[in-house]
């Protein structure tokens, strides 16, 4: 089996019928498709779910959602990085924050779990944050990298501490 990831949009008012409803045919969406979800989590401000299911592949993910009538980006095959998927289940709940990195063009996965292996140490400097998992994709397009830490300098500083950018950082929603 397989991760995908899908980002699809979402209103960021307070949480609705109509919002638990739409999160509701996702969730249908994506277990007809014969995937099981593994990592959701909601920007508060950006309109942004992402998802990662577990699937042989992403094709009949994204047909089910097609079907559904969603609007969704290509699920694409991504790596956990930094966590175990039972350390996934226990600590999702726990992310406060998701940063997005564009990653660099030429950069390998080699190249990249070497750097993230070297660095990851330095995180011991920042011990305010606590760094939850990375998904990256396998395409090495981005990846996302999710922490909990009391606020967004805070996430900020931790990031330079291991030289890793910010391309985009998302407070997310508490999980109810």
């Amino acid at each position: 089996m397989s991760y995908w990831l899908i980002e699809l949009p979402i209103d960021t008012a307070p949480a609705t019928n109509a919002e638990h409803e739409y999160l509701a045919k996702i969730e249908t969406a994506i277990k007809q498709s014969g995937a099981t979800i593994v990592d959701q989590q909601a920007s508060q401000s950006a309109g942004q779910l992402f998802v990662v299911a577990e699937a042989p592949t992403g094709t009949e993910i994204g047909k089910a959602l097609d079907n559904a009538g969603l609007t969704h980006t290509a699920p694409a095959s991504v790596r956990l990085v930094g966590a175990t998927p039972q350390e996934l289940i226990e600590k999702r709940s726990e992310s406060r924050w998701l940063v997005e990195w564009d990653l660099p063009e030429g950069l390998t996965m080699e190249q990249y779990l070497e750097r993230k292996a070297a660095n990851s140490p330095k995180y011991a400097e920042v011990p305010e944050v606590a760094f939850q998992r990375t998904w990256v994709r396998e395409d090495m397009a981005k990846c996302l990298c999710f922490y909990d830490g009391p606020d967004e300098d805070a996430i900020r500083t931790a990031r330079e501490v291991v030289g890793a950018p910010v391309d985009r950082l998302h407070a997310l929603e508490a999980e109810s």
